[in-house]
């Protein structure tokens, strides 16, 4: 059963310059679901992942908006 938090991870509608950046964490998320046992430390540890790729989209968008 693939961790809730996964549906934070997609990717595929975001346009071109934004999946650059958030296609690779979206696959180590996947990756990293489908390796570890469920556990709150999982969960935790996806959690932080996805602040993680909420900040890198953002410092895109904001270069972009400098522009």
């Amino acid at each position: 059963m693939k961790n809730r938090l996964l549906r934070w991870f997609e990717y595929e509608h975001l346009p071109p310059h934004l999946q650059a950046v958030s296609r690779p964490i979206g696959e180590l998320a996947q990756a990293m679901d489908a390796a570890l046992p469920e556990c709150a430390e999982k969960t935790a540890g996806l959690r932080k992942l996805l602040e993680a790729k909420d900040c890198l989209v953002r410092a895109v968008l904001e270069a972009q908006s400098k522009e």
